[in-house]
């Protein structure tokens, strides 16, 4: 048992420290990058004084490792205090409905897990985010938001975990290929809910219908070959001063999204750039393509999530009843910090896909330029981190950095 707690420990203990030292190294390179390319930020992106990039990362990251730590210890004092095993004990003697009983403490963990989430989020939104302009919530509407997510979440765990524990009572000896079955259908499903039945919880669509953004809208949509009715305005700067946009669904039910802030802050062709690479991802089909994805380190993770619930240390070296939702949290303890450390192997498919829309973009603008300036703006009034370091680079980004998509269209640009 003593060398389990010890992989154990590895595993947890490794894994934060590993990315508590990339995201402090990737500070100090963006700092280091900053200086010997402040000529780049000033003529490309239009940064005159880039502390304020700086800072903003600087402090945003702080925030995130902090967390990273604070959870990890209570994570531990939990396990090793024997308070989990515990817990699982009293809601399986007080419920004798192993379903049920199950399914509460899934949705005891998820409560759990909003409430020692809440004040870095406070943190985040009325310190970061309010110093550097972004925040435009209330504590009255962060609040109100921070109680619907926690519905929500608590209706999703009881809807999926409850299946998921339904197919191991059914299936004992196959359940991970059930399981999988199940998130795959969600996966599918939440293509069309999440933006047309929770997303309008929090913000307002507004149809972009009859004007010189709709005309702008269908220029792309024609020269890309794509039909769509629902196109919507979001407005996201109810919440944040931070701008985007993006794309869901399939078939009748696709819906292409523009933040109010995006349209605030963008020309024209160049917000036409934007939507042209969005369009990319369902054209290209890497909206399915991530959902394969998706689907199969699932599917991985619950084939080995069984395989470990079929051992007794599992469950013994925290004093946990042998039951299914306390294997499956266990498991997924053991199992995320493997999981995180192949995260560059998936996240070279979504660089690939995110080169592949910038070269769509650039065929249905007829050039690069529009792209860039649009990048280069996002970029700006976002305050993102344009120079990752590589390690970070390639655990984190789903996108290539930003000078490297610039130089790429532009070079696009001027071949044509």
């Amino acid at each position: 048992m003593l060398l389990y707690h010890a992989v154990f420990l590895l595993l947890l203990v490794g894994s934060t420290g590993f990315f508590l030292g990339l995201a402090a190294v990737n500070v100090h390179y963006g700092k280091a990058t900053v200086r010997d390319r402040a000529d780049w930020l000033a003529e490309s992106l239009g940064i005159e004084a880039p502390g304020r990039v700086l800072e903003y990362q600087r402090l945003t990251t702080a925030a995130e490792q902090l967390q990273s730590v604070l959870w990890l210890v209570l994570v531990l004092l939990g396990l090793y205090s024997g308070l989990f095993g515990e817990l699982v004990a009293v809601v399986y003697t007080g419920i004798e409905n192993t379903l049920l009983a199950g399914i509460v403490l899934f949705i005891g963990t998820t409560i759990a897990v909003q409430l020692l989430q809440l004040p870095f989020s406070a943190f985040e939104t009325f310190a970061i985010e309010e110093a550097f302009g972004f925040n435009e919530q209330s504590p009255r509407l962060f609040l109100r938001d921070t109680l619907v997510s926690t519905a929500i979440a608590i209706v999703l765990v009881t809807l999926v975990g409850g299946t998921v524990l339904f197919v191991i009572e059914q299936f004992p000896n196959w359940w991970w290929l059930g399981a999988t079955g199940v998130v795959a259908l969600f996966s599918l499903g939440s293509q069309i809910l999440v933006p047309r039945v929770i997303m309008p919880l929090f913000y307002d669509f507004d149809p972009v219908e009859d004007s010189d953004l709709r005309e702008a809208v269908e220029t792309v949509f024609e020269r890309a070959g794509f039909t769509c009715e629902d196109v919507y305005e979001m407005n996201a700067s109810s919440r944040s001063g931070h701008s985007n946009a993006f794309f869901t669904g399939f078939g009748a039910a696709k819906r292409v999204v523009l933040f109010d802030t995006l349209i605030d802050q963008l020309e024209e062709a160049e917000l036409q750039g934007v939507l042209a690479h969005e369009l990319a991802h369902w054209k290209k089909g890497h909206i399915w393509q991530g959902m394969a994805v998706s689907v199969i380190q699932a599917g991985l993770l619950l084939f080995l999530a069984q395989v470990l619930m079929n051992t007794g240390w599992l469950y013994g070296m925290f004093g946990a009843p042998s039951v299914p939702a306390a294997g499956l949290i266990l498991a997924i303890l053991w199992l995320e910090p493997v999981f995180e450390f192949t995260q560059p192997l998936s996240n070279r498919l979504w660089l690939r896909n995110e080169r592949e829309a910038d070269a769509f973009a650039v065929d249905v603008m007829n050039g690069g330029e529009s792209l860039a300036n649009a990048l280069a703006t996002l970029q700006r009034e976002n305050l993102g981190n344009p120079f990752p370091h590589p390690w970070y680079e390639a655990f984190h980004y789903q996108h290539p950095p930003i000078p490297e998509r610039i130089r790429d269209l532009t070079a696009a640009e001027q071949n044509g």
